[in-house]
Parts: C-alpha cells; structure tokens; sequence
C-alpha cells in the first residue's frame, strides 16, 4: 500500500510543478462564483440565488467541464510513461503494474477532487454567508453534487486510462480521449433525443430508457443530481422525474461506480500484457 502512495503522492507533485493543480482550482473556482452569482438572473436580479439553482448551474458545468479535465490529465498517463521510457525505470523497482496504474489513478482522482471540492467549496461558502437559513436537506444535495462530481471526474479518468494502455502513441490516445468526451457529453443525448423524438416515445420501454441512460455515466450524473432531489428536481423542471422515477439515486452511483471500476480493472490487464 505504500508503494501505491508513493507513486499517488509523485502523481500530485507533478500535478503541483505543471500548475494543473492551482489552474484547474482556479478555473473551478471562477466559474463556480460566477453561476452562483449569477443565479438569481432569470428572475431579473443579480445576487446570490437559492441552493438549489446553483446546484443545477455547477451540475450542468460539471458535465461538460470535469470529463474534459480529468481526460487531459489522463490521456497519456501511461502511454506518455512508456514512449519517456519512465514506466521502464520505474517498473525496474520492485512494483507491479497494477500497482503503477493504481498510484496514479490515486494522485489523477486526488487532483480532481482537491479542485472541485476547493473551487466548489467557495460557492458553498458564498451561499453560506449570504443566504440566510439554508435548510439541512439543501446542504446534504450540495454535499451529495461534491462527492458525485468527484466521482464523475474518477470514471473519465478511468477511461482516459484505458485509451493510454489501448494504444502505443499519444497522438492517437488524445484522439480517443477527444472522442470520447463528445460522445458522452454531447453527441449521446443528441442521438437518444433524435431517436424519441422519432418515435414519438413510444419507440422506448421504461426499461430500455432507463438502461440507455445508466449506458452513458454523464446520464447518470445529471439524474442523481438533477432529480434525485426534490427540491432540486423543482428548480431544475425535473420534478415529475424526481416524483416518479424508476432510477433510484443508490443504483445511479453504483452505475457510476461501476463506469469507475471497469475500465481501470481493463487498464490494469492491458497493462499486465503490454510489452514495454
């Protein structure tokens, strides 16, 4: 287990040296003001809205933001090691592959999770000082987007993983990486939108939607957030999803837990075979 520490803690350093750290933060950070500040807009005031507004505004810039971060800093995490002829120094120690990969999944996922919960948590702290009377149940959907939105930043390193191991140079890793954000991201729910809108939904079962949905992990993101809250659900025009929902917000993170898992246990057996 020290071993895999160690290797997570050089993953952070490197993190710190390159400023992705203190970049991303900020980044979060900026942004994160700016929708909380800006939230009461559409009611035709500027100031700091209701919890439950900026829940949606930083779960909507979560989708389309985190995967893209956590996919830059993955792409060539292992492909990269290998062409700079460092993941032959270091597999020259007495380390496993698996635990080389597991390392830097820990100090990828502890980058992430240092940014968003540091550039979310100023938001947090804003409406802490500026809303009066913020109810427990609203804290504990905020609490829930952080954890939630660190995990959604851990299955696209996950999967920026598994295009490292799959491919032998980093030119075509960041192409895979590339693809994968717009099919997740934008070009999934495009294609799910085109095909009920073209059956009219009556083409989709309440099953076969729903496995569609758990299919795509940013899906998942966005119904655990988005409707597993009532409150949340109201703000965000899902309150009849949050009503009446077949998804359970359990079953959504188990899904997101197992977009976690798989890709970095496929990693680790593409590892466990390559020729370095």
């Amino acid at each position: 287990m020290s071993t895999i520490l160690t290797i997570a803690a050089k993953e952070v350093r490197d993190g710190l040296r390159n400023r992705w750290v203190a970049a991303t933060t900020l980044l979060m950070a900026a942004l994160a003001l700016t929708l909380t500040f800006l939230g009461a807009a559409p009611t035709g005031t500027v100031g700091v809205g209701q919890v439950e507004v900026t829940i949606v505004s930083l779960s909507s810039l979560t989708i389309f933001l985190l995967p893209l971060l956590a996919l830059l800093l993955s792409f060539d995490a292992i492909v990269g090691e290998i062409d700079r002829g460092t993941m032959l120094l270091l597999l020259s120690y007495p380390v496993a592959r698996w635990q080389a990969l597991l390392g830097k999944f820990l100090g990828h996922l502890a980058i992430i999770a240092f940014a968003t919960l540091c550039g979310y948590g100023c938001a947090g702290a804003a409406l802490w000082a500026t809303v009066p009377a913020i109810g427990p149940q609203s804290w504990a959907a905020f609490a829930a987007m952080l954890g939630s939105s660190v995990l959604l930043g851990g299955v696209f390193v996950s999967l920026g993983y598994l295009a490292s191991t799959l491919v032998r140079d980093r030119g075509t890793a960041a192409g895979i990486a590339v693809a994968l954000w717009l099919v997740f991201v934008l070009l999934y729910d495009m294609g799910l939108l085109g095909l009920l809108v073209a059956t009219q939904g009556q083409g989709l079962g309440t099953g076969l939607l729903n496995a569609l949905l758990l299919a795509n992990p940013a899906d998942a993101y966005r119904l655990f957030n988005l409707a597993g809250f009532a409150e949340v659900g109201r703000y965000a025009g899902m309150a009849g999803l949050a009503a009446h929902g077949t998804l359970a917000p359990g079953l959504l993170l188990l899904a997101l837990a197992g977009w976690l898992l798989l890709p970095l246990g496929l990693s680790a057996l593409i590892l466990s075979r390559r020729q370095i």
